[in-house]
């Protein structure tokens, strides 16, 4: 066993705070790190040790490995943990860890460098079998060759980077009069964000939804899976809303995107919390998309349905323990939704917004998680992510889980800048999602921020009551174990949230 006594969190916000946290529980002792900007913030104060290693931009702070690895041989730090953004999936920064004494709560350098590039990642699991999207196995710039695959393949097709994320370097082209300047773009955008202008080529799933599983492994060659998350509420091809279990999922299928997860990452002997990402069609075919070689920002909401603390477990794997639990021995209890409370504004296009938070009142009560870094008085930083928190709540099923959301985001109270909760709320009470029949394409097809203002009177509550209780009933799609669908007709939530009074 490597002992831990001492972990550096080399993050910032909420993951920092959520990562101490359960260190603290565990017995160790904490260091945080912060930037100039960051001064004020929460895990700084809550941490045993807190030093500044830098200005505020990213690259003066949280993105500088050496200062962080000299805060961590001045005060004699064992491990370190990268939360999720900034070097969590910087295979060089995990290596200078290990190279310096110390333990990277992770995978290893090489799993993430075989998952951290899309076309290698292909490459690593078509040994096992893993359904992948129709399309070109690895880069290519000869664009007439580009151009007659992707008429092979069928369009619409997407020119996707091959280092990319967060919807960066990707651009859906719909005929080959366009391809040519769609592959420049993308090509452009890619190099820009990334320094790696290498693209590919997918056939573009119409219609899709965005299924994760999560997977754990540890050095002892175990490797399980907790399940799956439906994260296909999205803006900017960044998630919003989140969910586990996901409504549409039979049993059977649920195996099978599981199994095939747990290969993903025995293709590059992952050890740690990792997540595998799938899209899943309108025929419900599914097809590997990527590998996370992190923890994700929507792991809350994997934490309430298997009752495991997913940051305890990277710290136990990371120190060498076997995993304490097998496959068989993991069940889905309930339902849980996550929502990430950006600083942004819905009506304008989801812009960032900054300011104060001139009041900042978190909701409570039974079912309710909030997972933040900020208090009231505290200003938003322009240096990052614009998300201020993530509300989470759990019920014994997914109308109680929809219930509880509701009443928590009328009960948070922020203002000084405007928030995707208004959002959140209109997603919650739409159809499509109380029906379960979506997907990525949610707000394209459904939202409008005059939706926002709408103040529907009560025919037109009655009418949206109505429709939702005929999609349920005419969809009649499989849903988890335990799990009934939600319901409008006679219940609180039609009352109190379709405006029916």
């Amino acid at each position: 066993m490597k002992e831990i006594k001492k972990l550096l969190v080399a993050n910032r916000g909420e993951i920092a705070l959520r990562v101490l946290r359960s260190a603290k529980e565990m017995g160790l002792q904490t260091v945080a790190i912060y930037s100039e900007a960051d001064r004020n913030a929460l895990h700084v104060r809550y941490a045993d040790e807190a030093v500044c290693v830098g200005g505020p931009q990213s690259s003066e702070s949280y993105l500088r490995g050496d200062a962080i690895l000299e805060v961590c041989r001045r005060l004699g730090v064992d491990a370190i943990h990268p939360g999720y953004g900034f070097l969590s999936e910087n295979a060089e920064f995990a290596r200078m860890v290990t190279e310096a004494g110390l333990i990277f709560v992770g995978p290893s350098p090489e799993a993430m460098n075989i998952m951290g590039d899309k076309l290698s990642a292909k490459q690593a699991v078509k040994a096992y079998n893993i359904p992948l999207v129709p399309g070109t196995d690895e880069a290519i710039s000869d664009v007439e060759e580009a151009k007659r695959i992707a008429a092979e393949v069928g369009f619409p097709i997407l020119i996707k980077a091959s280092a990319g994320g967060g919807g960066k370097g990707m651009r859906i082209v719909n005929n080959a009069e366009e391809f040519e300047e769609q592959m420049q773009l993308a090509i452009n955008e890619a190099t820009s964000a990334f320094g790696d202008g290498s693209v590919f080529i997918e056939k573009f799933v119409t219609g899709p939804r965005h299924i994760e599983i999560q997977v754990l492994g540890d050095e002892h060659g175990n490797i399980v899976h907790l399940f799956e998350r439906e994260c296909s509420i999205q803006r900017r091809h960044q998630k919003v809303i989140e969910e586990a279990p996901s409504a549409v999922l039979t049993p059977e299928l649920r195996a099978e995107m599981g199994r095939c997860a747990v290969d993903v990452a025995r293709a590059c002997n992952y050890t740690g919390a990792g997540t595998v990402e799938f899209l899943l069609d309108e025929h419900r075919n599914f097809y590997f998309l990527e590998m996370n070689t992190r923890l994700q920002v929507e792991h809350p909401v994997t934490e309430q349905i298997t009752g495991l603390d997913l940051v305890k477990e990277q710290i136990r794997v990371a120190q060498g323990l076997p995993l304490a639990f097998t496959q068989d021995e993991l069940t889905i209890t309930g339902h849980a939704l996550e929502l990430r409370v950006y600083a942004e504004d819905p009506q304008n296009n989801f812009l960032p917004d900054i300011g104060t938070l001139t009041t900042y009142v978190r909701p409570q009560g039974p079912g309710v998680r909030v997972d933040d870094g900020f208090e009231q008085g505290m200003d938003i930083p322009i240096y990052y992510d614009p998300m201020i928190a993530k509300l989470v709540t759990f019920g014994k099923d997914r109308t109680e889980a929809i219930g509880r959301m509701l009443r928590a985001i009328d009960e948070y109270k922020i203002t000084g800048i405007q928030t995707t909760l208004p959002f959140g709320r209109y997603v919650l009470q739409h159809p499509a999602f109380v029906s379960g029949d979506f997907d990525t394409n949610f707000v394209r097809d459904h939202f409008t921020p005059a939706d926002l203002d709408a103040k529907p009177d009560e025919t037109t509550a009655k009418l949206a009551a109505v429709l939702t209780a005929m999609l349920m009933s005419e969809k009649k799609a499989p849903v988890a174990a335990g799990d009934a669908p939600a319901t409008a007709t006679g219940s609180n939530w039609k009352r109190n949230r379709l405006g029916v009074r």
